[in-house]
């Protein structure tokens, strides 16, 4: 289906240097908390897209990573460049900075970038917790791109104002697509550092999100829309899952979170392992992670071009070790290897995990059964399985009908769900099966 232009009336990007509040701002004009908030700076480090309602309007708000000129590391650099990005695509910028602290030498650097990139700027003095204290909105106005708008992102106090004044300088409408609800949503998974954030870049041929050999890298659940021919998907690039065992805090307790909830809002999994150290515990334990989220999975065995272990020697502890038994893909982003089969592959499995099975179809496979295996028996009743029905899509749960669902064991249980599997050509997908009682 081709995407219908979204009703969006433009897109705000929040900019400034770190840990003036941006975040915080982002979640209160949402109503949300997808934004990571934390005392320590600098957690924001991707840009991530939120739709924000005001109104009966709705316009996309940009939040970006804090934006520290004179700090030349790789990482910091690349948090910049996203918030170049972020700037060049907004119809205005909300430039937020920190009233307590007054102005930095930060955001003069912050405030020339945004003279220079000739977009509309508001400017939006932030931690005005005590509205008598509104005085010291003043000095801001050394800044040179207007009158600062005072208010508390924590507590709310002005928010409403500030959300009139973004509308009343936005175009109207937006270029941008609007995401239809039969759109592929694919969530990246794996451990930290297993090349997550390269895989999404290879996939859009572009630096959506930032790339670092440092493990935790990413710490947000970070959209990416990625439209080919007449199908879309949108890429969700997650923070590395460790392990249960260890205690997790603050940030990294949230990101994880925010992992969780990616996968359990897609309908696709990338578990993501790092094909040069194998198939190690704890990407079983990502797997599981998919599964519980009833996602169809994918094993992406990444970069394949350093390593020198087989796909021969991956593939067969998938199968022994998981119950969904996910097809493997190799890819290499470094050289694109296999990039555009893994694209062809996920439309393949979203194909299944969105498939029905029709009823005469199902009901000779459960007469095929029958015939293959002798089902259980107890004090000398034997199970019957009598007839089926799919009774969901996305992903696939079927019911069948038995003389009596007691007589089922876990073994033949599993040995249906296998067949079924196999008959329909469901490796990867969530299978569920109700044995239910014929009334």
């Amino acid at each position: 289906m081709i995407e219908k232009p979204s009703e969006l009336v433009g897109t705000a990007a929040i900019v400034g240097f770190p840990n003036v509040g941006k975040s915080t701002l982002v979640n209160r004009l949402t109503a949300t908390r997808d934004a990571v908030v934390h005392e320590t700076s600098g957690v924001t480090r991707d840009r991530k897209e939120l739709v924000c309602e005001w109104r009966g309007k709705r316009f996309l708000l940009v939040d970006t990573g804090g934006v520290d000129l004179a700090d030349r590391s790789p990482i910091t650099r690349q948090v910049a460049e996203q918030a170049r990005v972020a700037i060049e695509e907004a119809d205005l910028v909300v430039f937020v900075v920190d009233a307590r602290a007054g102005a930095t030498p930060g955001d003069e650097e912050v405030a020339d970038l945004l003279r220079r990139s000739g977009r509309p700027v508001l400017v939006i003095a932030n931690k005005i917790d005590d509205p008598t204290r509104i005085d010291q909105i003043h000095e801001f106005h050394r800044l040179g791109l207007g009158e600062p708008v005072a208010i508390s992102a924590l507590h709310g106090h002005g928010t409403g104002d500030l959300l009139d004044a973004i509308l009343e300088r936005l175009p109207g409408r937006t270029t941008r697509p609007e995401i239809t609800e039969d759109a592929i949503r694919v969530a990246i998974l794996g451990r930290p550092n297993v090349g997550k954030s390269s895989l999404v870049n290879a996939l859009v041929g572009q630096d959506r999100v930032i790339v670092s050999e440092i493990p935790g890298t990413t710490r947000d659940a970070i959209d990416t829309v990625l439209t080919r021919g007449d199908r879309t998907f949108v890429l969700v690039d997650t923070a590395g899952l460790r392990r249960k065992r260890r205690q997790r805090q603050g940030i990294e307790y949230y990101s994880e979170l925010r992992a969780l909830q990616a996968a359990e809002r897609a309908d696709v999994a990338l578990v993501v392992v790092d094909a040069n150290e194998g198939l190690v515990d704890q990407d079983l334990a990502v797997a599981d992670v998919a599964r519980k989220a009833q996602n169809s999975t994918l094993v992406v065995a990444s970069k394949w071009d350093i390593t020198k272990v087989g796909i021969e020697d991956l593939r067969p502890r998938l199968q022994d070790r998981l119950k969904q038994r996910p097809p493997l893909v190799a890819v290499s982003a470094k050289t694109g290897r296999g990039i555009g089969r893994l694209l062809d592959r996920v439309e393949e499995l979203y194909a299944k995990h969105t498939s029905r099975v029709t009823t005469g179809e199902l009901n000779r496979f459960l007469g095929e059964l029958r015939e293959t295996r002798q089902p259980p028996s107890k004090n000398g009743k034997r199970l019957n399985l009598l007839y089926g029905t799919q009774t969901q899509v996305r992903p696939p749960r079927f019911r069948f009908f038995v003389n009596d669902p007691g007589l089922i064991t876990r073994d033949y249980g599993y040995w249906v769900e296998n067949q079924l599997r196999e008959r329909f050509e469901l490796e990867g997908v969530p299978v569920s099966i109700d044995f239910v009682r014929r009334s």
